[in-house]
């Protein structure tokens, strides 16, 4: 990349669904955990090591990765690799610090806990995934996240973390040999590994109808389905079905329809989540709670429409146009690319360039996306959750 401004990041093949029942949350913990101190640093030298030369550190968990990374003034990879090494490597998990990060996590929770405008997507997909791995919050519960110890962590992290299930992924000024380089200065001297355990596929999905009373003003609605794993061949066309319907565009479906039609839904929108075997689609709706059933119906309404009528081949470019922008806004945040490319590689061993994934999209045809819709929008497979606004005088 031609600017001043690198990013690099570890990413690795571990995340929620990979804990047991008594781990709900370890994935998440040991990522606020490994900042707090290594071997051969304090956890103030870890938190200002990037800081010190202007960069960036920061991490996340997901219910499949787990990743650290960092922007950074490019002449400083050397800093923030070595960081990397020492941190995913060797850190000790102070005792002070785990207590103090259960405080801290469990304040995440009941933060959380507090939106349901943002509770809802993991109540659902909990509903969605119910009694699988791929069910569990990655936050965790406060009842796991408490009983967390030391040895716990270590245990997690033999058992699951390997380095066979890790990438480096880079998106800056720098020449790929030199970065080989510096990897190997870095993490050469650290032992191979391969994971131990191994995924357990989704297969007992049936649809369900949840409504939960909630104390707030405005109701908010989930109504989706299983959907394709990152790998299926129909991925892309269903991105495509996605955006249409209720994607960030204030023209989708779900936006025309729905709000600026009715003025039903403060906020409404549909996602799309692949995972490596498996996938969630939902549509979310927040609306007064007068509106929740015409709101739901509405909803159904369109789906209908996209399941019942092919895109005419006007509809069918312009919908491709805005995927393909969408795409490309994507593409102008550096930081997203190297994240995006780090991903890609966890899931199969060539990332595909921005001109193979147009080239793709542009294979997509009317009868595809019928397809595609009919699958995903059956109305007997679709899984519904409402939380019941308080009613206020």
């Amino acid at each position: 990349m031609e600017s001043n401004v690198a990013h690099c990041g570890l990413m690795v093949d571990t995340g929620s669904r990979d804990e047991k029942e008594p781990e709900n949350g370890m994935a998440h913990f040991i990522e606020h955990l490994i900042f707090k101190g290594t071997k051969k640093r304090k956890a103030y030298h870890v938190l200002s090591r990037i800081e010190n030369v202007g960069g960036e550190l920061n991490a996340y968990t997901t219910k499949e990765e787990t990743c650290i990374y960092a922007s950074f003034l490019r002449p400083y990879y050397n800093v923030v690799l070595d960081l990397f090494a020492d941190v995913a490597f060797s850190s000790i998990f102070p005792e002070k610090e785990i207590k103090k990060e259960k405080d801290i996590v469990i304040d995440e929770i009941n933060s959380y806990n507090d939106s349901p405008s943002e509770l809802i997507f993991d109540d659902f997909e909990a509903q969605i995934f119910s009694g699988h791995p791929l069910a569990g919050n990655i936050l965790g519960r406060i009842e796991t996240v408490k009983k967390f110890k030391k040895q716990d962590i270590f245990r997690f992290i033999k058992n699951n973390y390997s380095t066979e299930q890790m990438v480096i992924a880079s998106a800056g000024r720098i020449k790929f040999e030199k970065l080989i380089k510096l990897v190997e200065d870095y993490f050469g001297h650290i032992r191979s590994s391969s994971k131990h355990n191994g995924r357990q596929p989704f297969t007992t999905y049936k649809a369900s109808t949840i409504r939960i009373d909630k104390d707030s003003y405005l109701s908010h609605c989930m109504v989706g389905n299983l959907a394709y794993p990152r790998t299926h061949p129909k991925k892309n066309t269903l991105l495509l079905l996605n955006n249409l319907l209720g994607g960030p565009a204030l023209n989708s479906r779900l936006s025309l329809g729905i709000r600026e039609k009715y003025g039903f839904a403060y906020g409404i929108e549909s996602m799309y989540q692949p995972y490596s075997d498996s996938g969630i689609f939902a549509i979310y709706l927040g609306t007064d709670p007068s509106h929740v059933d015409k709101g739901i119906q509405l909803v159904i309404k369109e789906m209908r429409r996209l399941s019942d009528n092919k895109l005419g081949n006007i509809q069918l470019q312009r919908a491709k146009r805005q995927l393909i922008g969408q795409l490309a806004i994507n593409y102008e945040s550096n930081l997203n690319e190297m994240l995006g490319i780090a991903k890609s590689h966890l899931n199969k061993p060539r990332v595909k360039t921005y001109e193979e994934i147009l080239a793709e999209i542009d294979l997509i045809t009317a009868e595809g996306i019928l397809e595609v819709a009919n699958e995903i929008f059956d109305i007997n497979n679709l899984s519904t959750l409402i939380y019941n606004a308080k009613s206020y005088d």
